[in-house]
């Protein structure tokens, strides 16, 4: 093919069918490849910032051109150019969650390219996403009393459910806002010095301003310290501030660690706080019975996420925000534009009502059919396998003399630091050790800080992660070090 029937700026619709066709298996074919054969490439690229834009051309298309010119631009560019999160020895962060009955679903989404705005858009994508929904809530625990609503990240389901929670604490805030009202106290959030930092994000977007999110000292297993939150909040009171809200997380960033929700909860009923739970990562482990533990406190809470696409093999982006009693949070978003009111007229749920955002993906495909595919037990299965990986792993750190744990083992995240003299040394050894290693292709770890030390940190949730797997990563640490040491 010479040129691009789509593209000549002369031709109307889209590719002819068989060309598209073609491309599409050509796609097909690629995804596959580069599943089976992902494990033989550079985790990390080679080219410093900027280098894949000087590869590309600059200018913006005047004419359109080949689809292999793009492909082959793919090839040489743009692949070498990203991060592969999906690769098997990739430990930074949570892993990656890609499964193929996920990809299926996204290229199948992004076919139908519905909007999932109101019921009457889109009938299908509305009631899958409360399927799914159900789905979860019955894997979570979590009564009837509480619905859902799927959005993009944990960032985002934070930022809604902390607006209900201003609401209830501030009153009328979506017709007045909090700008001049004389009569409002300053209003608190509590969280750990564990927490996420979208908890911040979520008060400078909401008005309630970065330095009113008190983070509370975390305890020597790095849960919030219950005792150090009671004293701010009663000291809070005393300087005529007022407690709006706690968040709890289950599974942290850095340790993963779960804080004590059920104790929390209980100060939370004393003060009338909102308690929102984030668990975007831990909440997964609540499909195990043998975790259950996970879950106390849960169905005391007003608000709880969890992120399917960080524990429970749903590809990114996938965010589950639960409220017990959701008319809540709809009384906070629901606004029906004169354009829409026949689209929302008489359906039992229009999910553009419980949040920001007007248009919305579907979202609920990806997980109805990762779910279909391998069931509650499917998915248990390979989540106890990743923590038996994170315990080997962590008997190895602590049978090697040159290393020591950082924090208990949790979930899929191990902790660790390499010994040396001193601290400061330490700290240098560390953090030049993960940027070693990131640097040479093979695998891809991440460091952080905790109580002021750098450590390492690795985490695990591919599907595609075996034993072997994390085996070579160990080797390739340990000989990191003799060298950095």
């Amino acid at each position: 093919m010479n040129a691009d029937p789509a593209g000549s700026g002369e031709e109307l619709g889209d590719m002819p069918a068989d060309v598209f066709r073609k491309h599409l298996h050509e796609v097909a074919d690629w995804i596959a490849d580069y599943r089976e054969n992902i494990a033989s490439l550079a985790i990390s690229p080679r080219g410093g910032p900027g280098a894949v834009r000087a590869a590309l051309t600059t200018s913006a298309p005047e004419t359109g051109e080949t689809l292999e010119a793009m492909f082959d631009d793919i090839r040489k560019v743009i692949v070498p150019g990203v991060v592969h999160w999906a690769h098997p020895q990739f430990m930074g962060y949570f892993g990656a969650t890609t499964t193929g009955p996920g990809i299926l679903a996204e290229m199948m989404a992004a076919a139908l390219n519905i909007n999932a705005m109101t019921w009457r858009t889109s009938p299908a994508a509305t009631e899958l996403e409360t399927l799914v929904l159900e789905w979860l809530q019955q894997w979570l625990g979590l009564k009837g009393e509480y619905r859902g609503v799927v959005y993009d990240t944990a960032s985002i389901s934070s930022l809604h459910a902390l607006a209900a929670a201003r609401e209830e604490a501030a009153g009328n805030v979506r017709a007045l806002g909090l700008a001049g009202r004389a009569e409002l106290p300053v209003f608190r959030v509590y969280t750990s010095d564990q927490a996420h930092s979208s908890i911040e994000k979520a008060a400078i977007a909401l008005g309630l301003g970065e330095q009113n999110v008190r983070r509370i000292a975390s305890d020597a297993e790095f849960r919030m310290d219950v005792p150090a939150l009671r004293a701010a909040v009663a000291e809070d009171l005393r300087g005529g501030l007022r407690p709006m809200a706690v968040v709890a997380t289950a599974g942290t960033t850095s340790t993963a660690s779960v804080d004590p929700v059920a104790e929390i909860a209980a100060v939370c009923r004393e003060h009338r706080m909102w308690l929102h739970i984030d668990a975007a990562y831990g909440g997964g482990l609540a499909l195990l019975p043998e975790c259950a533990w996970v879950k106390n406190g849960w169905n005391e809470a007003d608000s709880l996420v969890i992120n399917p696409h960080k524990m429970l093999f749903v590809p990114f982006d996938f965010s589950a925000l639960y409220v017990r009693n959701i008319a809540r949070l709809r009384d906070v978003f629901t606004l029906v534009p004169e354009y829409l009111r026949g689209d929302a007229a008489g359906a039992e749920i229009n999910y553009m009502d419980y949040g920001v955002q007007l248009g919305r993906r579907f979202r609920a495909l990806k997980a109805w059919m990762v779910w279909r595919a391998f069931g509650r037990s499917g998915l248990a299965a390979r989540i106890r396998e990743h923590l038996r990986l994170a315990r080997l792993f962590t008997g190895w750190i602590q049978e090697d003399p040159r290393f020591e744990l950082a924090a208990p083992t949790v979930m899929g995240v191990v902790c660790f630091r390499i010994k040396a003299a001193d601290d400061a040394r330490a700290d240098q050894v560390n953090s030049a050790a993960v940027e070693t290693i990131n640097a040479a292709g093979a695998t891809y770890l991440m460091q952080t800080k905790l109580r002021g030390r750098t450590v390492m940190r690795l985490g695990l949730g591919n599907i595609l992660t075996t034993e072997e797997h994390l085996r070579r990563v160990w080797e390739i640490i340990r000989d990191t070090v003799a060298r950095v040491h």
